[in-house]
């Protein structure tokens, strides 16, 4: 029985106009389908406070400039009518994710951002959370837009994942193994779990 969504933000819930490649190029980091602030991470301390001090004027930009997508309002409402946890998981700063929330109040449970645990990839990004709201991984799913959701629920055992139009340079890195549903918008996100409700 489906018990938690755990939703991305960029690209999923929020248009995002940032191009992160070019941050990438900036910053001198390869386009390794990792995350940024996983090299960012990695940098000597120097150099990496003024790559994350970078990171977090293109993500303020990305919520100055960004928007809510269509059918993110019905989507979470309907899920919490349904009884569903909703919870945000992004690779994000929690500041920038606060700051969306702050402009647009969405009804999440929790927010989990990269101060909270690990980043995804990373299994424990959804496996955290999971932990906190005591919700095991079978009774959840997932909806995001990328690879980086894609192999983060696959490897935290999570069965259902709707990807919402992934883009295509991303398609490389999904694990072959992995089973997901695509979607085009989030209404059709929401007849997806509507469906997998009703089973």
């Amino acid at each position: 029985m489906l018990q938690v969504v755990l939703f991305d933000l960029d690209g999923t819930l929020w248009e995002n106009p940032v191009r992160w490649d070019e941050l990438r190029r900036e910053l001198g980091l390869p386009p390794d389908g990792l995350p940024i602030y996983w090299h960012i991470a990695r940098l000597p301390p120097g150099e990496r406070e003024r790559a994350e001090a970078r990171l977090r004027e293109r993500e303020a930009e990305g919520v100055r400039r960004g928007q809510l997508k269509p059918g993110a309002w019905e989507l979470l409402r309907f899920l919490r009518e349904k009884g569903v946890r909703r919870v945000l998981v992004t690779n994000n700063s929690r500041e920038s994710a606060a700051e969306v929330l702050r402009a647009f109040p969405l009804p999440f449970d929790l927010v989990w951002t990269r101060e909270d645990g690990a980043l995804k990839p990373d299994a424990e990004a959804f496996l955290g959370p999971l932990r906190k709201l005591g919700i095991v991984p079978e009774a959840a799913a997932v909806v995001g837009d990328s690879h980086l959701d894609l192999q983060a629920a696959h490897a935290a055992g999570i069965p259902c994942v709707i990807l919402v139009a992934p883009r295509a340079w991303m398609r490389p890195f999904f694990p072959p193994e992995a089973r997901f549903l695509e979607a085009q918008t989030l209404a059709e996100v929401q007849s997806l779990l509507a469906a997998r409700l009703a089973q």
